[in-house]
């Protein structure tokens, strides 16, 4: 099971992340638009991403563990990481939700 650290190790990557803190959430940013959401200290993980609706909605009807996000709406899907998805395909997700979260022009 993917854990927080190495999902915030994996967005270390990407060189224009900013993070920030909210009420047990560590806000992932990519030109002040939110890419990643970590809820703090979950187990198992609990994260909420920036993803293409149609994969949000093949996600949400595959996995039990994949709903609507809170934070992001539409736009988004919440993710509980219980083991339903591989690690990579975590890590993929965030990835995605990372190009899918393109500076304002």
């Amino acid at each position: 099971m993917v854990s927080e650290e190495a999902v915030v190790e994996y967005l270390g990557q990407f060189g224009d992340l900013s993070e920030r803190t909210n009420a047990g959430m560590r806000i992932f940013e990519r030109a002040g638009r939110i890419c990643t959401c970590i809820e703090t200290g979950t187990r198992p993980l609990r994260l909420e991403l920036r993803c293409d609706r149609k994969l949000s909605l093949t996600l949400q009807e595959r996995y039990e563990s994949v709903m609507e996000s809170r934070a992001l709406g539409r736009n988004g899907i919440e993710l509980i990481c219980s083991g339903q998805l591989t690690d990579e395909e975590v890590l993929d997700l965030v990835r995605h939700a990372y190009e899918m979260t393109t500076p304002e022009e």
